[in-house]
């Protein structure tokens, strides 16, 4: 198989990311493309049919938010066997929806993906929740919400459960505004920032870190920083020149707010360009 060209990949995130109505799964499997080179428009279709037939598998319209919530678990979780483990995060197969359906294993917002594009498709009041540190599934208005955690294979969240979740990974309770659905570009931006940090541990892996700054700088809201990143990237991978232009671009924005930091990158933009040398 061959897969997207690189600038034919960036065009087709760029404008779904950038359209009325973002598609969730599409854009997932589009970073599965640029991390898989053999992920071609075939396999976008297939991925998309996968979704399709595990949703034809759901029950229909089982009742409110929990019967909801246990219908997805029983198929998902219990009788296909989608969940995650702690092996999982070592893993850049974990943040693909391609390879997380293949697999069925990922980390816990790629099994939120699958959960809800399944329900959603099924019919199903359905959410991603963006719980700090933990990603989960919702269904239902929010006076009567119903959590469920995919990595923890469907299971049916009580509150004491999500507060231990958010405790757990902030130290801080548990709020009602993280109850809220996520937006599509929220849930897009967090899975390639899982991506960065994965990258970043492995400085062996620049190229995954590259095409995940790459993509975030196309989401429409973007940190400036991102740019910066972008620089170093391209100077750590021996491309200097654009690399420290890049840099300069992101010296020129901050200026204003922060000279002082504006005057460090421009002398690692010196630096990168007496490498040329």
């Amino acid at each position: 198989m061959t897969g997207f060209e690189r600038a034919e990949l960036r065009r087709r995130f760029a404008e779904e990311a950038r359209s009325e109505r973002p598609d969730l799964s599409l854009l997932c499997l589009l970073v599965g493309a640029a991390a898989d080179p053999t992920l071609d428009e075939a396999g976008l279709d297939a991925a998309q049919v996968d979704l399709d037939s595990l949703a034809g598998q759901v029950p229909f319209r089982p009742g409110g938010p929990r019967a909801w919530a246990v219908a997805l678990r029983e198929l998902l979780g219990e009788r296909l066997g989608f969940a995650g483990s702690p092996a999982d995060y070592e893993r850049l197969e974990s943040s693909l929806l391609h390879q997380v359906l293949e697999r069925r294993r990922g980390l816990p917002i790629l099994l939120s993906v699958v959960w809800i594009e399944v329900a959603r498709r099924a019919g199903a009041p359905v959410y991603g929740v963006a719980l700090p540190g933990h990603f989960v599934v919702g269904f239902g208005p929010p006076e009567d919400q119903v959590l469920v955690d995919p990595f923890d294979g469907g299971r049916v969240l009580t509150g004491h459960d999500a507060e231990v979740l958010v405790t757990g990974a902030t130290g801080a309770p548990l709020e009602p505004s993280m109850l809220v659905p996520a937006e599509t570009l929220d849930v897009v931006r967090r899975i390639l920032n899982n991506i960065r940090a994965w990258a970043a541990a492995r400085p062996e892996r620049s190229d995954v870190a590259l095409w995940a700054v790459e993509l975030a700088l196309l989401l429409p809201s973007h940190p400036a920083r991102l740019r910066y990143e972008r620089g170093q990237l391209l100077a750590q991978r021996g491309q200097f020149v654009e690399g420290a232009e890049e840099m300069e671009e992101y010296a020129g924005l901050v200026e204003v707010v922060d000279a002082e930091l504006a005057e460090r990158v421009r002398q690692e933009a010196r630096a990168a360009r007496a490498l040329l040398n």
